[in-house]
């Protein structure tokens, strides 16, 4: 266990309205007459989410980004969002607020208000966002997952990790650099799967460990295959397609792709979607009885590594 894990097993006293979900998915969902509101809140912090020399502009980007991914997680279309913002320089500043203006835009979502603080000179900073959307359905869970579903993931897995190393000074493509500093959310595929899946979530700190949180918001065992977990041509090139450049793709996080179960007879229709969409969606794995997380390659089981992905407070 961790700090942060602890401190939400704590919470769920406290968060005891069904629409907390038991503090055991990434958004609330709230009833209101007709409606389905969908609400999540998400943080960026200075030397864990961002660097210091990352463009404002692009830290603007992802804090909208990463909040707008949990609710593609819950097949939610975005209605607004609020600001909660730690004043820096004036120059720096003006920057966020341009990227965020420009972030906004392109995702067609006005900014309805917020908090500022001021935060000691050299303090690390930190932004807070809390995003609202709408559910024209069914809002997909973690804790949906039944034996016998087939998992799946969107997109590529692991260019955000090594965008990060990029941007540490590491040799590698522009591409991967802005993997991690500007995500796209897979808003768009969100609503379109929302019908056909069993469970839902994006993944944001890893491929392992958000599937093993998935897992234990079901009940049940998850099962991935390391040679089917899907791996850019950039990535590729860089770090070659090894185990362990397969486990490192798998435990990096940021990559905000979707990750889902699905009963099997459903796979036709998710493999039309990807194809009407233009994202490959790759089958990764699948659900037993049981619990944990297994990792196979090659019809061996893989030892897990020591960290299956990120947590504060490790």
């Amino acid at each position: 266990m961790t700090r942060e894990s602890d401190l939400i097993a704590s919470l769920r006293r406290l968060a005891t309205d069904p629409g907390a979900r038991g503090l055991m998915d990434d958004a609330a969902v709230l009833e209101v007459g007709d409606m389905r509101l969908v609400l999540t809140h998400d943080m960026l912090a200075e030397g864990v989410h961002f660097l210091r020399d990352d463009p404002p502009e692009d830290v603007a980007w992802k804090l909208l980004a990463v909040n707008l991914s949990d609710l593609a997680g819950k097949g939610a279309r975005p209605l607004a969002v609020l600001l909660g913002y730690s004043l820096g320089p004036s120059d720096w500043d003006a920057r966020f607020v341009d990227g965020l203006g420009r972030a906004l835009r392109g995702f067609d979502i006005p900014l309805l208000g917020g908090d500022t603080i001021a935060v000691a000179a050299g303090t690390p900073r930190s932004y807070g966002m809390t995003a609202i959307g709408v559910a024209e359905g069914a809002v997909p869970s973690r804790s949906g997952a039944a034996p016998g579903d087939l998992l799946w993931v969107t997109g590529s897995i692991g260019d955000a990790g090594a965008g990060l190393a990029i941007a540490r000074g590491a040799e590698g493509p522009a591409a991967l650099l802005e993997r991690y500093r500007t995500p796209m959310p897979r808003l768009e595929a969100g609503r379109a799967l929302a019908p056909l899946v069993s469970a839902m979530m994006d993944v944001s700190d890893g491929l392992l460990i958000d599937a093993s949180r998935l897992a234990a918001a079901s009940g049940v065992a998850a099962l991935i295959t390391l040679d089917q977990i899907p791996l850019s041509q950039a990535y590729l090139d860089l770090a070659g397609e090894s185990r362990g450049a397969r486990l490192e793709a798998a435990t990096a996080g940021d990559d905000y792709e979707l990750l889902f179960t699905a009963p099997r007879e459903r796979a036709p229709a998710i493999h039309a979607l990807a194809d009407r969409l233009g994202l490959p969606f790759s089958r990764i794995g699948g659900i037993e009885e049981g619990s944990g997380l297994r990792v196979l390659d090659a019809g061996e089981e893989v030892p897990l590594p020591p960290k299956l992905g990120f947590e504060h407070g490790d």
